[in-house]
């Protein structure tokens, strides 16, 4: 017999979070593999895992439909379909209107609701147990001929007995019967992850929550042979009828731009050349070059083809706001490829001084919006986001979402928790586990913890944990990754409350926006701009003069001597072990050496076989070859080594005949060929293209090879490029500033490599003074004061006191200025200090001004009474009693308790002469030792890490 049409019209996947068992490419491709003529994906109250189902879709070659479920106030649950984009743009506005109701992971639904929200959309009532009459007649009211009530039978004692009853409901109400599945799994041999989900959403474990498991596995994407058997041929056929009233896609979104930062009488590209030639005037006041020149009318001549105008001026504004509140911020990224970026001001990339590829950043093959990226101080990156709102409002600004997925150890908890395990178990199983461990290492991390990877129970533990592993857990926000429309953006894509205060997020993450061609513009938080801004404040404040960070000279050889020595702790993004390892061996001498040191040491260079190359060349060990002049036009700055991604995407265009947009897409699936493959049908036309043009297969085939070993790892040379600038900025701050890098650096915390105790260290051994927080003299931050040398010296700020607060630092300095302080007692009423205030600064030797050592600032403390009019008139003098100071020992122990560092000797020296009955060496032994000699060694760990090696 001839299988059934079907259509299926209520399917949740797994970002109805903790209620769906699988993903939407998953429900997709199995509707597909069973003949559906259509699948509806209706996550509750959500547009999360539209996305990923609406690329599947095209890829299957299925028609996708957009809903979601509901479940109103009283009760009831139903099911709401998209038939256009005008109702898609209402459900879209219902589900932002219930989110925004509630905090976080909520929603809010009224029957009142669906009168404004869901016009024209078409609705399905999913009745109970017990289908009430007033509901539906309710749904048939506000639906007219645009309603029925969905008949789910899913292989229950009483499935005939149900559709009779539905039957006259639908009679009563006059709502037709349609077939659907209120499907939770693509397949049913997901039933015992769909069981373990639920019992984590209710906090229970499985056996507690067995009266809240489905009693089937019936909610799963069923073969059409059965669900002929199951329900009537008219309610299947009315699936198709429904299905072929919804004719939206996503594809049909369509972004649009603000406009208001178009001044009247001006389109948005004539604005845009006026900034764009006011900012070159700027940035090249000698006059404009040819190169730049030809530069800026190919960018602008394919931002006007594309109507890309208005991105460029959001982000234009944005920085000329950052810029008025003396806020730092750089772009980089790919948006460092664009001669009218450097223009604008957005990037500090100067096209004159490097080979630029503008297709990096936009190209019509492409045809998707740019991605800039800028960062700013992240002390401050709020002011810029609360302008955002403010300027554009919060219907028309939110940040992008970031999915959050199970890991190994967060699905080994979830997954312990719900299998009975208990806590003690939990934390062996989550302690066994180090961050990057994947998949393939449960079972032998298990048994490294004491338990039997054969047992039963820790079998269905590790398959369970297998496949929820990338399982999205819940949404969360953005780093910065901003949308903003022209109209409420809310009937683009749903928004909702992100956990943060003054914060909402859309239901779409990164790739989601990539994939609609929809506008982000990512405001991102950088510490070392922080920590530079304040740098040069303190400098400018000390020389009387402003220093920026264009004043700071270029290619000193001071700053390069100190690199090649790999003295960088401390500096941005050379300073890790790795760079530090790297440094001496490829000697940087010159902004560009700078520029590929940074994207050396990554594992795509590192696993595509380029650094012994680049570095036997750079040493003069290796000579240089070309097989053509047009090729070393691409290759000769990085000594004819592939190192950079435009690098790749140049040669394909001088060397296959790709156009630079084509180019593009190898980038693009370079990026992506280890998750999805896809390089082969490219790799042909790669080398056929080599070929053509006279190359050798051998070059052709090396080349190719290289692109694979940039994996998705290769490193972009702009983006290289901009964070060099910064890693030159900071070095030269620490070479010849270095009191005033390290108090920024510690005002900046918490970022960089390295925790304020080595920072003080380092800085200590290139002889900075660092002088201890001090009631008398000490600010909230640490500040500069004058040494006995006429050199400044770090004074440590209260902040550097655990858990002191800022309110109460402001309080004291205030009491301060007013006159000193001349007793605890004096201290602790002007400045309305308590006993726990009191005890803070006596552990952190912050008294020692007034009282000494820190026994007498403890006993001085404890002595503190309350204030009254007769103390006041009559104080208590007492006398301190003769304690004794505290060793060495006990004060450095107290000292990292309570500032997190010490000023005195490092932890280690006292312990040295046994460590050296040990045989164990110093520091400073070891930089003496001769290369290949057997060492030993002893430290404390400040960190860990797991860098990845050639072979992966």
């Amino acid at each position: 017999m001839s299988l059934p049409e079907y259509a299926e019209l209520h399917c949740v996947s797994n970002f109805t979070f903790l209620r769906g068992a699988s993903r939407p490419e998953e429900l997709v491709e199995r509707a597909a593999q069973l003949g559906y003529a259509a699948l509806a994906i209706t996550d509750e109250c959500s547009f999360a895992g539209l996305a990923r189902a609406h690329i599947a879709a095209k890829e299957c070659a299925l028609k996708l439909i957009i809903g979601a479920e509901f479940r109103v106030t009283d009760g009831t649950r139903l099911v709401l379909l998209a038939t256009d984009r005008t109702t898609y743009g209402g459900l879209s506005q219902l589900i932002t209107l219930a989110r925004g109701r509630c905090a976080k992971g909520s929603y809010r639904l009224d029957w009142s609701d669906l009168d404004e929200g869901a016009g024209g959309c078409l609705a399905l009532l999913v009745p109970g147990r017990e289908p009430e009459t007033g509901a539906a007649r309710r749904i048939a009211d506000r639906f007219a001929g645009r309603a029925w009530i969905a008949a789910e039978l899913l292989c229950g004692p009483d499935d005939r007995a149900r559709l009779e009853c539905l039957h006259e409901l639908s009679l009563a109400c006059g709502l037709p019967l349609v077939a659907a599945g209120d499907v939770h799994l693509h397949v049913g041999s997901r039933r015992p992850l769909q069981d373990l989900l639920t019992a984590v959403r209710l906090k229970t474990t499985v056996t507690d929550a067995k009266h809240a498991f489905y009693p089937n596995a019936e909610r799963h994407l069923r073969l059409r042979v059965r669900l002929a058997q199951i329900y009537p041929a008219e309610l299947l056929a009315e699936s198709v009828r429904i299905a072929e009233r919804c004719d939206f896609k996503l594809d049909s979104l369509r972004y649009e731009y603000p406009e208001e930062l178009v001044p009247a009488g001006h389109t948005p590209a004539s604005w845009l050349r006026i900034l764009t030639e006011e900012g070159l005037h700027t940035r090249f006041p000698g006059g404009v070059s040819e190169k730049v020149r030809k530069l800026i009318e190919h960018e602008l001549a394919l931002i006007a083809e594309l109507k890309y105008e208005p991105f460029f001026l959001t982000v234009h504004d944005i920085v000329r706001f950052a810029r008025r509140e003396n806020i730092l911020c750089q772009g980089r990224g790919s948006a460092a490829n664009s001669a009218v970026c450097y223009a604008l001001g957005i990037t500090a990339v100067d096209p004159a001084r490097m080979s630029v590829l503008f297709e990096r950043f936009v190209s019509r093959e492409r045809d998707e919006p740019p991605d800039i990226d800028v960062d700013f101080e992240h002390q401050r990156r709020e002011e810029v986001i609360q302008y955002i709102y403010d300027k554009y409002g919060r219907d028309r600004a939110a940040l992008a979402a970031t999915v959050i997925r199970y890991r190994a150890k967060s699905a080994l908890r979830d997954v312990g928790k719900a299998l009975g395990l208990d806590a003690a178990q939990l934390d062996r199983l989550a302690q066994s586990l180090a961050w990057w461990d994947n998949r393939e290492a449960l079972p032998q991390r298990i048994a490294e913890a004491g338990f039997d990877p054969a047992s039963p129970q820790i079998v269905q533990l590790i398959s369970l944990v297998d496949t929820l592993i990338g399982f999205p857990r819940h949404l969360s926000q953005h780093v910065g990754g901003f949308v903003i429309s022209r109209g409420p953006l809310s009937r683009l894509v749903p928004i909702e409350n992100a956990a943060m205060p003054e914060r909402s997020v859309i239901q779409w993450d990164k790739d989601d926006l990539e994939t609609l061609g929809l506008l982000k513009v990512d405001v991102l938080a950088l510490g070392m701009l922080s920590a530079i801004r304040r740098a040069l404040d303190m400098i400018s404040e000390r020389r009387g003069a402003r220093l920026d960070m264009a004043a700071i000279p270029a290619e000193d050889p001071a700053v390069y001597a100190m690199i090649q020595q790999a003295d960088t702790v401390g500096v941005f993004q050379i300073e890790s072990r790795a760079q530090m390892s790297m440094l001496p061996r490829l000697k940087p001498d010159k902004f560009y050496d700078l520029v590929i040191e940074v994207a050396i040491v990554r594992p795509g260079p590192i696993q595509g076989g380029m650094v012994h190359p680049y570095l036997r060349r750079k040493q003069g060990l290796e000579k240089e070859e070309y097989p053509s002049e047009a090729v070393k036009g691409v290759l000769e700055r990085t000594l004819g080594v592939p190192i950079f991604q435009e690098q790749v995407m140049q040669l394909a265009v001088v060397a296959a005949g790709f156009t630079p947009g084509e180019a593009d897409l190898l980038r693009r699936s370079m990026a992506a060929w280890k998750r999805k493959g896809g390089l082969e049908h490219l790799q042909q036309r790669l080398i056929d293209g080599m070929l053509a043009k006279g190359y050798k297969r051998e070059f052709a085939e090396q080349i190719y090879r290289q692109i694979l070993g940039f994996g998705e790892y290769g490193f972009p040379e702009s983006h290289s490029v901009s964070f060099a600038l910064l890693a030159y900025v900071s070095a030269w701050l620490k070479c010849h500033e270095p009191a005033a890098f390290l108090a920024a650096l510690l005002n900046s915390q918490p970022m960089g490599f390295y925790g304020p105790s080595q920072l003080v260290q380092d800085a200590r051994r290139h002889g900075v003074e660092v002088r201890p927080v001090d009631v008398m003299v000490s600010a909230w931050e640490c500040t500069l004061e004058s040494a006995a040398n006429g050199e400044p010296a770090v004074r440590l700020g209260f902040s550097r006191v655990t858990g002191f607060a800022e309110k109460t630092a402001t309080r004291l300095t205030r009491a301060r200025a007013q006159r000193s302080f001349g007793s605890v007692d004096d201290l602790a009423r002007r400045a309305q200090l308590d006993a726990r205030d009191l005890k803070l600064l006596a552990a952190a030797n912050a008294l020692a001004a007034l009282v000494g050592h820190r026994r007498n600032a403890h006993w001085a403390v404890a002595g503190v009474e309350s204030t009254t009019a007769l103390l006041e008139s009559a104080p208590i003098i007492e006398t301190i009693p003769a304690l004794t100071a505290p060793g060495e020992g006990e004060n450095l122990v107290i000292d990292y308790a309570s500032t997190g560092l010490t000023l005195g000797r490092h932890p280690l020296a006292l312990l040295r002469d046994h460590l050296k009955r040990l045989r164990l060496s110093t520091a400073a032994e070891l930089r003496e030792f001769p290369h290949g000699r057997l060492a030993r060694a002893a430290g404390i760990v400040t960190g860990r890490q797991r860098p990845g090696t050639a072979s992966g």
